[in-house]
């Protein structure tokens, strides 16, 4: 028992394992039994670990204080903490001087916030026990807590001095986890104490003397510290300049992808996550290991962005999965945790994409495998809730909390289930304080417990938590309230009344599509609730439809460099293009509602920001109709700053600043005033406070106003079975309830930024720069006319574009290829470079003015251009029909999704 004691003081646990096993079924020892439960519990076997346990308390009064102290251990482990405390306190009442009893107990009291109690056990251990490095350990990182940073320095020499005395006596094994736990301790002091400098002189002098695995490891936990420290940039920056040494290295290319992902960069994590991927495939290491953990990552971080291609990875990672074999590198328990993240990443696929019932089957083989699988237990529950099953969800949110308990409190909280007692919230609030790649807190737990408090009514306690977690928050985040502003007034200059006169011929006469909009909080989600329980109408929930064309707008727009974006681009619209969106848009929602509800005749599309595009909507649908939702503003602010948006990185970063709130509550108000007069009596005005206090009379006057005859059942809309997938998930399963209403009253005293912002003046940039067309479709009816060989009546129409657009890059280029058609290339060349220095990425513009370049006999810039470029050699005037061909079908990919 002693030497299996002393693995567990070397950190050998895979050795561990069998061997305790071995001597359980040899000697039948039942002091082994918590040794037995704490090796499968430091493995990640907690559904073993846990039986082991059940065994040991059977036979609690035959175990010795030594096995007694190692079954807190478990305890400790499976975050049972006080009764742990309960054991270790028994056993040093008989020992008081035992050392590893003091460790473990101060250990608990740390876990607790109690740090001076912890400090003062971990002192008497050290005492006892001056060859324990992890007590000197904990004792330097306890100093560096209470800001000590001379008696943190002092703990860690003393674990230096202490290591490098005993060293030689110590497997490989744990020389290398001990001088890595030191070196990082080491790096954590440096940080703290802002000797960056001579941190980073330190790790260069390292380089030489390490190999690339142990150097960088060193410089991810640099990183990292950086990172907990909010000083994400020159994390990055250490990340990248390891990467100068070792510019192959997975791990820091890794890290840079999640550091951008948690600073809202997706692109830039999944461009990060795609080169991880092809060194590992040119690097094969480890059968396969770290490329399938890296498909599996960016299916995760394609999740809501991308789901085709977060689809894609993760069949990819599972593929890779069915192929492993058991090897000396790659154990059966590596492939089954691969097997499990794999599979958890496709369910968070299906479940995102609406597959429930193929999400539910792929979760409940994993739990049925891994019981206790965090990842696999989130996303089902989180699913759950979604579709109403709250005490599901529930039960699975509790089964986290015994393995996790912040992020199981966390869950909890979101579902309504509050802690009972001010102890437990003290607890989470000490796990949210945990510094990580994320910063010095974790915002979003700290947002969580702020409702906690909330609900306990300790208002000023909660306010407080919420203060933190946006601040930090908004460090990270990149929203501009200009910004935002400016694109309103450019939003209200485009679409004014002489746009619809100019346009008649443009839109689709269909009052299927609903748009309930609003400020976010408002109360949109009840709306939408309350109309799709009405027979003929289908909830469709927050959808990208809208912001999805604008975006194929804007890439239709850069492809052909017309230097214009959404909205100064509505203009060029033509009849024929705008049915072609409009159509395009009705057969997604057609097909949305014939999988739950066939007989609907409206689709509702409740994405609150739609408040600023209802202009387009009303250019694709004159005759959409659009509910408007009004709240207290002061409620709606108190709402958004204590929510945590997966889109705070986008459209939702104002919801972190009271203040832009404010701005945010203003520029909403002024919108929608500009479309009541663009659109008077066109859009149904319904207040929050109203619904709640007359809903069937609110009923009735929104459906009326949709069109359609009025049903009871709409009044019990929380009963309707169909998923929810807002911040509003846990609300819509209520019947109406008053409590939310004049919400802002418990917060006056810390309203001030936000009447600031309110009612601030508001102020944007002059528009002098909009350009506007007398008629659309210069450059689409130019290229038909091309394609039909009409010429003449292409270049006519291309060049009045020019006209009003000189740097127009497409139209340059077609009109230089009409002028080689007609044998004027001299006159072509020109043309071609402008197109080419606008948009140097399009190849068939460069391959064709080579081949000019060629027909005028200047072969130098020919080849030059070709050189640089170093793509393939000058093409026939084929290509140019190549080109049109292109555009027609990117144009029709764009408006016809």
């Amino acid at each position: 028992m002693n030497i299996l004691r002393q693995l567990v003081d070397q950190q050998q646990f895979g050795i561990l394992q069998p061997q305790v096993q071995q001597y359980y079924l040899e000697s039948g020892d039942l002091q082994a039994l918590p040794l037995l439960a704490l090796s499968h519990a430091q493995l990640a076997e907690r559904d073993l670990a846990e039986g082991f346990v059940v065994e040991a308390e059977a036979c609690l009064s035959e175990l010795n204080d030594d096995a007694r102290i190692d079954l807190a251990a478990v305890y400790c482990l499976l975050w049972r903490i006080d009764e742990a405390v309960h054991l270790l306190d028994a056993v040093l009442v008989i020992h008081p001087n035992h050392a590893l009893a003091l460790a473990r107990l101060a250990w608990c009291w740390m876990q607790k916030g109690q740090l001076a109690q912890a400090s003062e056990l971990y002192q008497r251990s050290a005492a006892l026990a001056p060859y324990r490095l992890p007590v000197w350990m904990a004792l330097a990182r306890l100093k560096l807590v209470a800001d000590d940073f001379p008696a943190a320095q002092q703990a860690l020499d003393s674990a230096i001095a202490r290591f490098e005395a005993t060293m030689v006596n110590l497997p490989d094994g744990e020389v290398a986890e001990f001088t890595a736990q030191l070196r990082g301790l080491q790096l954590e002091i440096w940080v703290v104490t802002d000797a960056l400098a001579q941190a980073e002189l330190w790790l260069e002098s390292r380089r030489d003397t390490l190999t690339e695995d142990e150097w960088c490891s060193l410089v991810l936990g640099y990183s990292t510290l950086l990172a907990a420290q909010e000083r994400h940039a020159e994390s990055e920056e250490a990340l990248h300049n390891g990467l100068k040494y070792y510019p192959k290295n997975l791990d820091l290319i890794s890290q840079l992808a999640e550091l951008a992902q948690l600073q809202g960069r997706t692109m830039q994590a999944v461009q990060l996550l795609r080169r991880s991927i092809r060194l590992a495939v040119e690097l094969d290491e480890c059968s396969n290991r770290k490329e399938i953990l890296l498909w599996a990552r960016l299916s995760k971080a394609c999740l809501h962005q991308m789901e085709a291609q977060a689809r894609k990875a993760a069949e990819k990672a599972i593929a890779l999965v069915a192929e492993l074999k058991e090897s000396e590198t790659l154990s059966e328990q590596m492939i089954r945790q691969l097997h499990l993240q794999t599979s958890s990443a496709m369910a968070q696929v299906e479940g995102q994409a609406q597959n429930y019932d193929e999400a539910e089957s792929l979760f409940c083989e994993i739990l049925d495998e891994a019981p206790y699988f965090i990842p696999a237990l989130q996303g089902f529950g989180q699913q759950q809730m979604q579709r109403g099953n709250i005490d599901e969800a529930v039960a699975l949110f509790e089964r986290i909390k015994q393995i996790d308990p912040a992020k199981g409190y966390s869950s909890l909280i979101n579902a309504r289930r509050f802690p009972d007692d001010d102890a437990t919230l003290e607890k989470i609030e000490h796990a949210a304080r945990q510094p990580s790649l994320e910063g010095s807190v974790h915002s979003g737990l700290l947002l969580q417990l702020a409702s906690a408090w909330e609900k306990r009514k300790t208002y000023d306690k909660a306010f407080g938590l919420a203060v933190e977690a946006n601040d930090v928050s908004k460090k990270r985040l990149s929203y501009d309230p200009k910004a935002h502003r400016n694109q309103c007034a450019r939003t209200r200059h485009v679409f004014c009344k002489d746009l619809y006169e100019h346009r008649r011929e443009c839109g689709v006469d269909s009052s299927m599509p609903v748009f309930v909009v609003g400020m976010p909080r408002s109360g949109t989600t009840l709306v939408e609730q309350i109309l799709a329980s009405h027979s003929l109408i289908f909830g469709a929930g927050e959808l990208g439809v809208i912001p999805r064309r604008i975006q194929g707008l804007n890439r239709w727009e850069r492809h052909t460099g017309s230097g214009r974006h959404y909205p100064d681009c509505i203009d060029d619209l033509s009849p024929y293009v705008t049915e072609g969106i409009a159509n395009g848009m009705l057969d997604e929602l057609k097909e949305l509602a014939a999988q739950d509800k066939p007989a609907a005749q409206h689709v509702v599309d409740k994405l609150p920001h739609n408040f600023e595009n209802i202009g387009f909507i009303k250019f694709l649908f004159p005759k959409a109709k659009i509910i408007s939702v009004r709240r207290d503003p002061r409620d709606i602010a108190i709402s958004n700053y204590f929510t945590d948006y997966l889109a705070k990185h986008s459209g939702m970063g104002f919801a972190y600043d009271l203040n832009w709130i404010g701005e945010q509550l203003a520029d909403h108000n002024l919108m929608m005033h500009h479309w009541n007069q663009v659109f008077p009596g066109d859009i149904l005005e319904v207040n929050y406070e109203d619904v709640v206090d007359d809903l069937e009379g609110s009923a009735r006057r929104m459906l009326e106003y949709i069109g359609v005859d009025w049903e009871p059942q709409v009044l019990a809309f929380n009963e309707l079975d169909r998923p929810v997938k807002t911040a509003s998930v846990w609300q819509v399963r209520q019947p109406v309830y008053k409590t939310s209403k004049a919400k802002w009253m418990r917060y006056q005293t810390h309203l001030a930024p936000l009447i600031q912002g309110t009612n601030a003046l508001i102020s944007f940039d002059p528009i002098t720069d909009m350009l506007t067309l007398p008629q659309p479709g210069f450059l689409t009816d130019g290229v038909a006319l091309f394609h039909d060989d009409d010429l003449d009546g292409a270049e006519m129409s291309f060049k009045k574009m020019l006209h009003h657009n000189p740097d127009h890059a497409a139209c340059n280029y077609m009109v230089a290829l009409i002028y080689c058609r007609k044998g004027h290339v001299s006159d072509a060349i020109p043309l071609f470079e402008k197109a080419l220095e606008i948009c140097p990425w399009q190849q068939e513009w460069r391959d064709n003015l080579v081949h000019a370049y060629e027909d005028s006999g200047d072969t130098d810039k020919a080849r030059a251009l070709q050189e640089k470029y170093a793509k393939r050699s000058a093409v026939t005037m084929d290509g140019e029909e190549a080109f049109v061909e292109d555009n027609l079908a990117l144009f029709n990919a764009d408006f016809a999704e």
